[in-house]
């Protein structure tokens, strides 16, 4: 049995703009785990961008989707996942998270994710007259279900490694050794 056969999965929520992907990816490679994002996973499984699923089909439409997706994806073993930021709207795709592994939440003010995400034209939640009352709206609703997680780690003036680097020192992880042949 090889040391990744014994991992929980590492799976990354927070609202957008929090650094859930990049840090993914960097806590994923630096552990020698696959990495997913449900946001990609969603636009592959729709053959459809995000924005074009809202547009067509809307919100509720894009959240079905995206409980299947998790579905999906919570059975692959000693993985890191990137979950878009409304995953935790619905408490059963965080019920099936939680069985696999720990789940960490990324913060941010809402100043700084507004700074983050003010030229994103990907975001179909903030197409709106006022993207920061947006923001500070979001956030509000859905304080209480982003409290539901193993461990919160503020990423206000970090860069993804050094939130990556916290990340792996809190849970006192150990990197896999790799060799480059």
């Amino acid at each position: 049995m090889n040391s990744q056969s014994k991992r929980k999965s590492i799976i990354f929520t927070g609202f957008m703009g929090t650094g859930k992907t990049e840090t993914g990816k960097i806590v994923a490679k630096k552990l020698n785990m696959s990495f997913f994002d449900t946001d990609d996973l969603i636009e592959r499984k729709a053959d459809l961008s995000i924005n074009d699923i809202f547009k067509r089909y809307g919100e509720a439409c894009f959240r079905r989707i995206e409980t299947e997706v998790i579905k999906e994806i919570s059975k692959e073993e000693s993985v890191v996942i990137a979950c878009g930021g409304g995953v935790v709207l619905n408490p059963e795709n965080i019920k099936v998270l939680r069985q696999r592994g720990i789940i960490i939440n990324l913060c941010a003010s809402v100043e700084v994710v507004y700074e983050r995400l003010k030229n994103s034209a990907d975001r179909p939640l903030l197409k709106c007259k006022n993207p920061l009352i947006e923001i500070k709206k979001l956030l509000d609703v859905r304080k209480s279900v982003y409290a539901d997680y193993d461990f919160t780690f503020n990423t206000d003036g970090l860069m993804a490694n050094e939130v990556a680097d916290c990340i792996l020192n809190k849970l006192n992880i150990k990197l896999v050794d790799c060799e480059v042949t």
